[in-house]
């Protein structure tokens, strides 16, 4: 196993890790911010460069997809997003763990998803310590505008997640959920 490999599976164990002083992982996280500065200097209008860089910088991507600029995130590898994912500007991704969409996700202006905690005790925090916790999200989710999803979230398929939401603790399926912190308003009845 390589020293970057180690070095992520301790990054992703949801134990505490060094993450300001860690050689190996602050030149990967370099390289994804690299990527993704490339990634928001590119003409909308270059479709096809524009895909070629993302699927470059995600884990995984679907077929279809549409991220507008600008967009960041600090490794890129760890973040999946399904078939039909769309976001609008602003995205913000921290994947210090894995990132994972499900299909047909819509993603409002100025989202993020923060996978990276870190801790309360003061000693700790100030010699930049950290901990990070993965995020699922659904297929047919579609989250408002300015919402933040914390570390060890799970939303469910066909919810909404209404603007301005803080979401601290997971959220079942198909409901309409929204505040800070963000809880479910009701069940979403089906329209078919």
């Amino acid at each position: 196993m390589s020293e970057l490999e180690i070095e992520i599976q301790k990054m992703m164990s949801g134990e505490l890790y060094d993450a300001t002083d860690n050689r190996v992982l602050l030149a990967e996280l370099e390289r994804c911010h690299d990527l993704c500065y490339d990634y928001n200097h590119l003409r909308p209008s270059q479709v096809d460069e524009r895909t070629a860089l993302m699927r470059r910088l995600l884990g995984h991507t679907g077929a279809r997809f549409k991220i507008i600029s600008p967009f960041l995130c600090d490794y890129g590898f760890n973040i999946s997003i399904g078939e039909n994912f769309f976001a609008n500007a602003n995205l913000i991704i921290l994947d210090e763990a894995r990132v994972t969409f499900g299909d047909n996700v819509f993603i409002a202006p100025n989202c993020a998803f923060y996978t990276a905690g870190h801790p309360l005790d003061v000693e700790q925090r100030n010699a930049g310590m950290e901990y990070s916790l993965p995020i699922t999200v659904g297929d047919n989710v579609w989250i408002g505008g300015n919402v933040c999803v914390m570390p060890g979230v799970t939303i469910g398929s066909n919810t909404v997640i209404g603007g301005g939401s803080v979401v601290t603790h997971d959220i079942p399926a198909g409901v309409l959920a929204a505040g800070n912190p963000c809880r479910v308003i009701r069940q979403i009845e089906s329209t078919k």
